[in-house]
């Protein structure tokens, strides 16, 4: 069971102050019902380990927290009372936030993964860090416009393309958007007036699709993506995020894949993400960047041989990258996404993905595409969000 997704779900500790022990109990339930949906008390009781009273309790406690309410089931073929099922409270939501440097993407998500609404304001020009908070908190007041009576808006979570310092938020870098030394949640909490937290944008998105996509309940994996904005990726291993010293691990997108290569934005040349763009393939088949959606499609039905090149080009970098990252993790599952599952699509197939690693790491992993497709952005970045509220309900909610 994936760390990095399901902390929540550990047996709840034995020891500890009476208090410490609620907090657990309301902390273990609430994650179970926000990663597997609605559950019965039985099944909570199962699940957790707890005796029936204390499951009761700890229910009523996260109910009078307007975080769940209770439902009666369809009765079913089993004879006896049916056990009430718990279910998230759908007016709890977070704001999600995903600047790229052509368009700023806002969304109002629930708990449970569910996208409620996901606006794209598409921009002239790569915009300035104070452009994209005016430019969401704008979105966000027309999303909740005649809304904010029923719902509960508990945070704003902001997926960055680039390295975001965990602590505090503050944006380290984001070279291709130009933007260096940002207080970016400060930013969004003092023009929104909600709590604000900001991190790396591809770790956000793995943490979406370990949390409800091809990444459930898997150990090992390892999840690159690409956007408009670049390549980026994160790691799990043995259950936990592979997060490095200050947070910037799993920036597969400058992983060294020529020699003779193109000047990236970091500063060096013949990173992947310099030679491979979203941008390129686009051009390629004359989308535009608000039509991304439809490149798997257009790569695959080309019959131009200009597109065959590029692909087969751009499918070679790739194999270099996924044979590093087998070759160095070891994963179970690759996951692929953005523009490199249109990629993965046009492959045929994965032997030549990972032709180049080591044989014996080779023969147990699979390459997969990611499963959450354009949503796994804005459910990952109110992750960050829920991630608070979760660890300890009672608490956040009073603070």
């Amino acid at each position: 069971m994936s760390t990095v997704a399901k902390s929540a779900q550990r047996p709840v500790a034995t020891l500890g102050t009476t208090d410490q022990l609620r907090r657990n109990n309301l902390s273990n339930i609430l994650g179970l019902l926000h990663s597997s949906g609605p559950l019965s008390r039985a099944e909570l009781t199962r699940m957790t380990r707890l005796n029936r009273s204390t499951v009761g309790a700890v229910v009523a406690d996260l109910a009078d927290l307007r975080l769940v309410y209770e439902g009666v089931p369809e009765r079913g073929v089993k004879a006896g009372r049916p056990s009430p099922v718990v279910h998230i409270d759908p007016h709890t939501v977070a704001i999600a936030v995903n600047p790229e440097v052509d368009a700023v993407h806002v969304g109002l998500v629930g708990m449970g993964g569910r996208v409620i609404a996901h606006v794209r304001v598409e921009t002239v020009d790569t915009p300035s860090t104070e452009q994209v908070v005016e430019l969401a908190t704008a979105a966000i007041a027309d999303m909740l416009s005649g809304q904010a009576q029923t719902l509960r808006v508990v945070g704003i979570g902001v997926a960055v393309p680039g390295q975001v310092r965990l602590s505090d938020g503050q944006l380290r870098e984001a070279t291709h958007m130009g933007w260096f030394e940002q207080p970016l949640a400060a930013m969004f909490e003092r023009s929104t007036g909600h709590p604000a937290w900001a991190a790396n944008a591809a770790v956000l998105a793995m943490r979406a699709e370990s949390t409800f996509g091809a990444g459930r309940d898997v150990d090992d994996l390892v999840y690159i993506i690409g956007g408009a904005s670049g390549i980026g990726g994160g790691v799990v291993t043995s259950g936990r995020l592979l997060t490095g010293a200050a947070g910037y691990a799993g920036e597969f997108g400058h992983t060294f894949v020529r020699s003779d290569g193109a000047a990236c934005q970091c500063g060096g040349r013949g990173c992947f993400e310099a030679e491979v763009t979203q941008q390129r393939l686009l051009d390629s088949v004359g989308l535009r960047g608000a039509e991304s959606a439809g490149l798997t499609e257009a790569l695959a039905g080309s019959s131009d041989p200009e597109v065959a090149a590029l692909v087969a080009h751009s499918l070679d970098l790739l194999g270099i990258v996924v044979r590093n990252a087998v070759n160095l993790f070891n994963p179970s599952v690759v996951i692929l996404s953005g523009f490199l599952a249109s990629l993965h699509g046009a492959a045929g197939d994965d032997r030549a993905l990972l032709a180049g690693a080591i044989r014996s790491a080779r023969e147990t992993v699979r390459i997969q595409d990611a499963a959450l497709g354009a949503d796994q952005l804005m459910v990952g970045a109110a992750e960050i969000v829920f991630a608070g509220l979760i660890a300890d309900p009672a608490t956040f909610l009073a603070g």
